[in-house]
């Protein structure tokens, strides 16, 4: 079988986690119309059956990583470590570009602010074919959103954008409309070497439960509040316990569904943020609670108690400590020492 790690690399909005999303038929990780909206990088696990004449059976890693832009806070260099980290380990790298966004770059820009974020943007296209060029893998080129631009402005910028990086080949796709994502999957598999699975063949991400559903949090978050809010907010799940096998049995009685108790932490750096999160009467935090409370529970396929309270961490965003404890992969590693250390006072 084919097997190895394909990286999705692009500027923010590119729609890299809408196609993970499409590929691995599950919501693997959230999505929103906000850049920045990924801080870490996702695994999505796919395994394709073998189809006779076409290619071989497949488990393929697709790794979602944070778009590309310039670092500013040590939030921002964690970010840029994700996905300098993400190109170390693959086989195969999908270079996503909005096609949309690309025909808008192309244009005179209308005002010094419209000029001053095209020229932002251009500066982030650089910083991506940068790293690109420095691969020894196959790069594809995939043009997202091309139902939104017209057919004959595709070629012009495929030819750009072929001058500047060695691409194996482009890929016109639609991600929202899951549009070319077979012949994607076909040439990735091409692409990929022989190996063995990495992952056991029902598991589908490489993320623990408690990250997801942090991340569910910080997506009604972006969806829920304005400009400000959704980037100087993180999220940290406190409490997380899942039904026993006793509540389990009970709730089954009574044809219910077992509760997870969940409590979390919203973390802001400034008193009117947390004024604006918490709302009128707690209105606002209730209706972020509301709406992730139904994705959580949708997730773990159980009904979910969900508590959620709001501290001011000011300027968390440039403190190393603090980005550092965000990592699910350190909290795992602290929580697996905790619970041993709990269990040998218990002896």
């Amino acid at each position: 079988m084919k097997s190895g790690f394909v990286s999705i690399l692009g500027r923010p909005n590119a729609g890299k986690s809408t196609l993970l999303n499409a590929l691995i038929g599950e919501k693997v990780a959230i999505v929103t119309p906000k850049a920045q909206t990924t801080r870490n990088r996702i695994m999505g696990v796919l395994e394709v059956a073998a189809k006779k004449g076409q290619h071989p059976a497949a488990q393929i890693v697709f790794v979602d990583t944070p778009g590309v832009h310039h670092a500013n806070t040590h939030l921002d260099k964690k970010m840029m470590q994700e996905v300098h980290e993400a190109l170390q380990t693959r086989d195969v790298l999908l270079l996503m570009v909005d096609a949309a966004k690309q025909v808008q770059l192309s244009e005179e820009p209308k005002g010094r602010g419209a000029a001053d974020k095209q020229e932002q943007e251009r500066k982030e296209e650089e910083s991506v074919f940068a790293l690109i060029r420095e691969l020894d893998c196959p790069v594809f080129l995939v043009l997202n959103k091309i139902d939104l631009v017209p057919r004959e402005k595709l070629l012009p910028m495929i030819t750009e954008l072929n001058a500047k990086a060695k691409f194996a080949e482009v890929l016109p796709i639609s991600a929202r409309k899951k549009d070319g994502l077979d012949l994607l999957l076909k040439r990735v598999i091409e692409a990929l070497p022989t190996g063995e699975r990495y992952f056991p063949k029902e598991q589908y991400t490489d993320q623990p439960e408690r990250f997801m559903v942090a991340e569910l949090i910080r997506e009604r978050i972006l969806l829920d509040t304005g400009e400000e809010i959704p980037y100087a907010a993180a999220v940290v799940i406190e409490q997380y316990e899942e039904p026993t096998e006793e509540e389990i049995r009970k709730a089954q009685r009574y044809k219910k569904l077992p509760v997870t108790h969940i409590s979390a932490v919203i973390y802001c750096e400034r008193d009117g943020q947390k004024a604006i999160l918490i709302g009128k009467g707690g209105a606002k935090l209730k209706e972020i609670g509301t709406g992730a409370r139904k994705e959580i529970e949708s997730l773990l396929g159980t009904r979910v108690y969900l508590e959620l309270r709001v501290i001011v961490e000011p300027k968390w965003r440039e403190s190393r400590g603090f980005v550092e404890s965000l990592d699910w992969r350190r909290q795992l590693e602290e929580l697996s020492v905790r619970q041993s250390n709990e269990e040998g006072s218990e002896e």
